[in-house]
């Protein structure tokens, strides 16, 4: 069964997006960020690589000849990303569940602070909740005070 990690609390979503994207490739792991908005995949793709030089992140799009052996993708539209699922980690940043969390081993979600953004992470939760799932919550705003 998937594990489901909630990072919320996050006062810059695309941030941590990039910091755990970094932490899974630390960890030797594969991950699939859905960004099914053309705009959202875009800002990540630049994020990742505009970070520190230290803290690069090899990453590309889905479709790309390289995907085969870049150890971060970005699915851009929600037709391709079942394609992806030889990835062990899915980091979703819609405002849905992925249709197919199911297929990873372990999906990590961000919630923003604002309303909107708490709003579509609390039906997340409550829907993964209903189907049995175990969630461990992470609250942000805690690490960056602690």
């Amino acid at each position: 069964m998937t594990s489901i990690d909630f990072y919320f609390n996050a006062d810059d979503r695309l941030g941590v997006a990039c910091r755990l994207a970094g932490k899974a490739l630390q960890q030797k792991k594969r991950v699939l960020i859905y960004a099914p908005q053309p705009d959202m995949a875009e800002k990540i793709d630049r994020l990742l690589w505009v970070g520190s030089a230290t803290s690069f992140v090899p990453h590309c799009y889905l479709h790309d000849p390289l995907a085969a052996e870049t150890p971060v993708l970005i699915a851009a539209g929600e037709e391709s990303a079942p394609a992806a699922a030889n990835c062990d980690v899915l980091l979703n940043l819609a405002a849905e569940c992925p249709p197919f969390f199911e297929r990873h081993e372990r999906l990590l979600e961000i919630v923003a602070q604002d309303d909107e953004g708490r709003s579509a992470g609390r039906a997340r939760y409550a829907y993964y909740r209903d189907r049995g799932y175990a969630i461990r919550n992470h609250d942000l705003a805690l690490e960056v005070r602690g």
